[in-house]
């Protein structure tokens, strides 16, 4: 509560918060009710310095108040702090550690002549870096498969003022996505989450997605800004086979022929490997087989995981000389 002074009404020329309490002019900020005044004169003769001042959940912080002009009492208007003067031109708001989310302190002059009394709010912002940052699929666990829809959540537990809080979304080192919470005010620890929707093809199997809060407190903030982040999601895309070379391809070949009969596919799970043939008389499921080996014939190979199956034909035949050893057949 600040000093009790007696004032006329009359004698005030500009538009102020006058309290109403008994005979006290300034009384807590719930009990003030709006009055206007006609006047040419809007100054202040406070000034705060710091004007703006960023804290960390914690720390000590010290503001001073300073009037420029002859003053009947000068203070500091705080919930834990409240402090004034009735002979010095500054006066000190001082807290060795500032842990009150709702603290608004005051800065208010009580002058000789008119304007008669003033006020200056510091601009305080008490901040805290999050408990956690956490990444996670939604309703999902890693593998993801090709071309499906998926939702990644980012949460950040208990952090303020969540209104300087900006979430960035990364996949690997490349900002990909950034989520800001201007539009919220409250000045107590919160809980907030970001989401970003991903469709997945298999370029991105292996792919590493992180998200970082970042708290952008202004000049006035630490430098560089508090940072906290998630761990790395590792993202595992399942796809169906396909093959590195797809065209049917038809071969001839000689008794000392190297060709070989190359169904390598590509996919995950790894595919497994089934070739038939008339002339096959052992089963085969390697991706590659020696066509010096095989008789004369078409050779089909089969290439199939958990998502699909893909097939590829070979028609070998006898090498005439000076023939090529391949054709491809589009």
């Amino acid at each position: 509560m600040r000093p009790t002074t007696s004032i006329p009404l009359q004698a005030l020329q500009y538009k102020a918060f006058v309290g109403c309490h008994c005979s006290q002019f300034l009384v807590a900020k719930q009990d003030r009710v709006g009055i206007s005044f006609s006047s040419n004169n809007l100054l202040c003769f406070l000034e705060i310095s710091p004007s703006r001042v960023v804290v960390k959940f914690g720390d000590p912080v010290s503001v001073s108040c300073v009037a420029s002009r002859p003053v009947r009492v000068l203070g500091w208007e705080s919930v834990i702090a409240a402090s004034h003067t009735q002979n010095d031109l500054s006066v000190q708001w001082r807290v060795d550690s500032l842990t009150d989310w709702i603290e608004e302190p005051i800065c208010y002059g009580v002058f000789f002549t008119a304007p008669r009394q003033c006020e200056e709010k510091l601009n305080l912002v008490l901040y805290k870096k999050p408990d956690s940052v956490s990444i996670s699929l939604v309703n999902h666990s890693s593998p993801v498969v090709e071309g499906r829809e998926y939702q990644l959540q980012c949460e950040v537990q208990n952090v303020a003022p969540v209104q300087y809080l900006v979430l960035r979304w990364y996949r690997g080192k490349t900002e990909v996505y950034n989520h800001s919470f201007s539009e919220l005010s409250p000045a107590t620890p919160v809980q907030v989450s970001s989401t970003l929707l991903i469709v997945p093809n298999r370029a991105d199997d292996g792919a590493q997605y992180r998200c970082e809060a970042q708290l952008e407190l202004g000049a006035e903030g630490p430098q560089p800004p508090p940072t906290v982040q998630s761990e790395v999601l590792n993202i595992a895309v399942q796809y169906p086979p396909v093959f590195r070379s797809p065209e049917e391809e038809i071969l001839d070949i000689s008794e000392d022929s190297e060709t070989v009969l190359d169904c390598t596919a590509e996919g995950n799970p790894p595919p497994v490997y089934v070739w038939t043939s008339s002339n096959l008389q052992e089963k085969a499921d390697q991706p590659v087989l020696r066509a010096a080996t095989l008789s004369p014939g078409v050779y089909t190979c089969i290439a199939s995981n958990i998502l699909g199956k893909k097939s590829k034909q070979f028609d070998i035949k006898h090498k005439s000389k000076g023939e090529s050893n391949k054709t491809l057949k589009m």
